[in-house]
């Protein structure tokens, strides 16, 4: 792996982060703001959040490697 990649890895990373907390930020802002009544909502929202979450423990733990790899 090349140090190009290894900081495409770390951009991607960076992106699944940002994209998790945004994620996490709108389940909060529904559970704060809208619950009980938008309840129909919940189950998407959660499901969103709990990809963009997993994707981006999936490109951490890709990095990792990578970065063991490369020491």
């Amino acid at each position: 792996m090349t140090p190009e990649d290894l900081k495409q890895l770390e951009k991607e990373v960076r992106k699944a982060k940002r994209r998790a907390g945004e994620a996490a930020m709108e389940l909060h802002d529904l559970v704060e703001d809208a619950l009980p009544g938008a309840y129909r909502e919940l189950p998407a929202i959660a499901e969103t959040t709990y990809e963009a979450c997993k994707a981006w423990d999936e490109a951490r733990q890709q990095l990792d490697k990578a970065q063991e790899e490369m020491a």
